[in-house]
């Protein structure tokens, strides 16, 4: 295996790629405000200002876009955890400090915005919603023991998956406002991948046998950030089966294009060490898409089963 560099040698290393990355990102970033975004002339105030409380006929949302936007909000909620990851893992000085202040007031935006539009709108509970932001927050986000290589390859993925699924909880929603408004913030999301995603290909040029191990520790144990969260397992059910996000999308829209990216397949500068950790990435990842195929069959077959009671209820 090449030299195993410490988390402050790769800081130093990969100084100059981190600088390139944080100038694009403000070239490419674009300035939007949250409140642009909420349709305020559909709010009112609730009881305690005269008003009337929350009722589920109030929301126009179907219950699979109100496990998403549920799901995806309280993840963007914990920023606080992600930030802490992250700076603990980068440097307050140069780039690396100016990318995490940069990234977590970005990041911020995304639960303000997200936030606002289900309270005006009364897309869910807005207690049952603040009861879950203080359990998750509460219980907050820890990776376990992680490397910087382990954090912003984690980081790359999880971004692009979130992009994915803000895009098509967007469009589940049935609404323009929230399709527009989750478009923004899944823009924001991927310029965020890019970011890490590029340090990794970085790191992947300098030390490639330490970079791959954590790739593949990364990608054989990736659970999005939200895994912790109550009712998580019911909601990412309902989330793949109204194709959100799936075990297919995470193959073909998450991973395979970042390795693509990164030309993991087909680089020749790992040690056998390297190409260890790559053969078992293949593997992993078949294994992958057999699990998705079984799972779009058993949610075909469901469907299919939901139609025909349907279509009994109607006849």
């Amino acid at each position: 295996m090449n030299a195993v560099l410490t988390d402050r040698e790769l800081l130093h290393e990969l100084q100059e790629v981190a600088e390139q990355e944080v100038n694009r990102h403000l070239s490419m970033a674009k300035e939007w405000h949250p409140h642009d975004y909420i349709p305020w002339d559909d709010g009112q105030n609730f009881a305690m200002l005269g008003g009337l409380d929350w009722d589920p006929e109030q929301s126009k949302l179907s219950e699979t876009a109100k496990a998403a936007m549920i799901t995806n909000l309280l993840t963007e909620d914990n920023l606080p955890s992600y930030h802490r990851e992250i700076a603990e893992h980068f440097s307050r000085d140069g780039a690396w400090g100016t990318w995490v202040g940069r990234w977590t007031a970005e990041e911020a935006k995304h639960s303000i915005v997200m936030r606002d539009y289900l309270v005006v709108t009364r897309g869910v509970d807005p207690v049952a919603l603040e009861n879950a932001r203080m359990s998750h927050m509460v219980q907050g986000f820890d990776p376990g023991p992680s490397s910087m290589l382990d954090s912003v390859s984690y980081v790359t993925f999880q971004e692009l998956a979130t992009r994915v699924s803000h895009r098509n909880t967007g469009k589940a929603c049935g609404d323009p406002i929230a399709d527009r408004m989750l478009a923004r913030v899944a823009a924001d999301e991927n310029l965020h991948m890019m970011f890490y995603r590029n340090i990794v290909a970085g790191a992947l040029e300098i030390a490639p046998d330490q970079a791959i191990a954590s790739i593949h520790k990364v990608l054989t144990n990736f659970q999005m950030p939200g895994a912790g969260m109550d009712n998580f397992r019911r909601n990412a059910v309902l989330i793949a089966k109204g194709g959100i996000y799936d075990l297919r999308q995470h193959i073909e829209d998450v991973v395979e294009p970042v390795l693509r990216k990164w030309n993991l397949m087909e680089r020749t500068d790992f040690s056998s060490v390297g190409e260890k950790y790559r053969e078992e990435i293949a593997v992993y990842l078949e294994d992958l898409a057999d699990k998705a195929s079984k799972f779009e069959e058993a949610r075909d077959r469901a469907l299919a089963r939901e139609a025909r009671r349907s279509e009994k209820a109607a006849s």
